[in-house]
């Protein structure tokens, strides 16, 4: 995952379709067979090495929201509770900190904790057959579903394939099997996968909603927490990345080709959503966070005033059914 830090300011545009996507509903072939509810503590602390104080500072920190039917919040307390909601072009919702008043040699302290319920969702994929909406099929940054190398393997990869549930799984299957994890931490994307540099749970995704957007399919990316704590093994990082695809006839199907790139958990981690999964954004590339993950901060000048991002952690706790 991605943090950004800058001491300018620039603006930001772009370009929104007028018509809805397909909702987010629970489709007629899915069913709801688990629920698990977790408490989630995020804190990020600022501090000013400077020797001044900055003229302006601001802090941009997304937040969890209510997602059907993937999640819902119950409760969520933000400190310091002087902040604006600002809603982005996909509905991603932040908490926007104006942290002017920062003197040197001094600390702000973000805190916020939610309550969410998340969902165990398992789907039917007899029907898949119909028209597919044209939303979330174009390309975009880091998800290259145009480039030549990325629309001839959707092309090999859907050869004999009928329906659009199994070129997506043909596509879920290859990441797993072709890719090798490595936490590069890097901005990367669908087309890095072709080099040697390793994927972790940015590549995987991007990969497969390009090559599904490639052939005409929608797909969405989604960033969020993996809770990790059940995990006999680390086999993800607790900030984690994973998509959703739109079957005709279906909806919105989840599923995780970084969790499911060892055959033993691949059938876990397709048209199976885990409760394990908690999404705090959708989007490869919100405007809102400039590049980044989770959050962004701004702030100027930069000659006299340095502020460093001291701390960044979440804390997960699963609550007792």
């Amino acid at each position: 995952m991605k943090r950004f830090c800058i001491a300018v300011f620039f603006l930001f545009t772009t370009a929104c379709t007028s018509k809805e996507p397909p909702k987010s509903n629970l489709p007629l072939s899915a069913s709801i067979v688990s629920s698990q509810q977790y408490t989630v503590q995020q804190t990020i602390t600022l501090l000013n090495e400077g020797t001044k104080e900055p003229e302006k500072q601001n802090l941009w920190v997304a937040l969890i929201r209510d997602f059907p039917p993937y999640q819902k919040v119950l409760s969520s307390k933000v400190f310091p509770t002087n902040f604006t909601e600002i809603t982005d072009e996909y509905g991603n919702k932040y908490a926007e900190f104006d942290l002017s008043n920062h003197p040197p040699q001094t600390v702000w302290r973000i805190e916020i904790e939610y309550q969410v319920t998340v969902n165990e969702i398992v789907y039917e994929l007899g029907n898949c057959t119909g028209e597919l909406p044209v939303f979330f099929t174009q390309p975009e940054l880091h998800i290259e579903a145009a480039n030549p190398q990325i629309a001839d393997l959707a092309k090999q990869l859907s050869i004999l394939k009928s329906s659009p549930c199994e070129k997506v799984r043909a596509f879920y299957n290859y990441a797993g099997d072709e890719l090798f994890y490595s936490f590069n931490q890097k901005p990367w994307g669908a087309q890095a996968t072709f080099g040697s540099m390793g994927a972790d749970c940015t590549e995987y995704p991007s990969l497969v909603i390009a090559l599904s957007r490639a052939q005409g399919i929608p797909a969405r990316y989604y960033e969020g927490l993996l809770y990790t704590a059940d995990k006999e093994e680390e086999i993800a990082q607790i900030e984690h990345a994973w998509l959703d695809a739109y079957f005709p006839g279906i909806g919105w199907v989840g599923m995780d080709p970084t969790m499911g790139r060892w055959p033993s958990y691949r059938e876990n981690y397709f048209a199976h959503y885990t409760p394990d999964h908690i999404i705090v954004t959708t989007g490869r590339n919100p405007s809102t966070l400039r590049g980044a993950s989770y959050w962004s901060h701004l702030y100027w000048p930069g000659d006299v005033t340095k502020i460093r991002v001291a701390n960044s952690e979440w804390l997960i706790n699963k609550n007792p059914k």
